[in-house]
């Protein structure tokens, strides 16, 4: 009797085990696509123009569209996405804790992220500038920030590379999101903020008439896609996804309609890189 119960404990744990309380763990993204039809996607909820939190609690922005469109590709409708607020600061440990199945959130592919998650892309290519109150002629360019105060937020670092490269006496303001660093700015307590031009043309627009981008740029910053480390499968499938993009007007339409308004010139699609 003991080892009939016993036996019942352990194929009631294991029954648990291999369902996670429900979720499947799965080795690829395609894999969840196909067999769950659901996917979680992190994105910024803060950035006008690119990934935004509206009013009725969803979401909007170029990023956004982006996001929908590859879910599609992989056989998930948009009513079956969920979309889940990131920072600069967490994406790499919401890709690695399974919190999310990918991440379309401003993303700057670089070699040590790459060493915690895998890149699909870039699907755009932004440079570093700088937003500053409009009335401020002072600023024109990262090495004029010497003696001032520089936002950027956390997990980024685009401020450490004004002060590392361009100006060694900057002092720097580390905010969780940009838009408490545009706020700060708008107060005068701080002097400026950077981060990639496009993201700044959306503050810009935000907020017309109080804020310019310098448009001096200063780096060459790659989005991508993140997506589980050794997911080889999907990031080949996210690549497909966003090469059809392209190519058929949905990429360009996309980009239009989110960002077209802030005056910021609309680049082509970039090339993918694929490894």
């Amino acid at each position: 009797m003991f080892g009939r119960s016993l036996f019942a404990v352990f194929a009631v744990l294991a029954v648990t085990t291999a369902c996670g309380g429900g979720q499947e763990s799965y080795a690829s993204i395609v894999d969840k696509a196909k067999n769950d039809k659901k996917l979680v996607i992190g994105v910024k909820a803060d950035q006008p123009g690119l990934g935004l939190r509206t009013p009725d609690g969803s979401f909007a922005g170029f990023d956004i569209e982006v996001a929908t469109y590859v879910a599609g590709q992989l056989g998930v409708e948009a009513k079956d996405i969920t979309f889940k607020e990131t920072v600069s600061a967490n994406r790499e440990a919401f890709i690695e804790q399974g919190q999310v199945d990918m991440v379309v959130a401003t993303y700057s592919i670089t070699d040590a992220r790459k060493q915690k998650v895998s890149f699909a892309g870039p699907y755009f290519v932004a440079g570093q500038d700088l937003l500053v109150r409009a009335d401020d002629a002072a600023l024109t360019g990262p090495e004029t920030l010497n003696g001032k105060k520089l936002c950027s937020v956390a997990g980024s670092t685009p401020a450490q590379k004004v002060k590392t490269e361009y100006a060694n006496e900057v002092q720097l303001q580390e905010e969780r999101t940009y838009s408490s660093c545009v706020d700060r700015v708008l107060g005068g307590q701080l002097d400026a903020l950077t981060t990639d031009n496009v993201i700044l043309a959306g503050y810009a627009a935000q907020h017309g008439g109080k804020l310019k981008v310098v448009g001096k740029p200063f780096s060459t910053e790659k989005y991508g896609i993140g997506l589980k480390k050794d997911d080889t499968a999907g990031r080949k499938a996210v690549n497909d996804a966003l090469e059809k993009m392209f190519s058929d007007g949905s990429w360009t339409k996309a980009l239009q309609a989110s960002v077209g308004a802030s005056g910021f010139a609309l680049p082509q699609a970039p090339q993918l890189e694929r490894y």
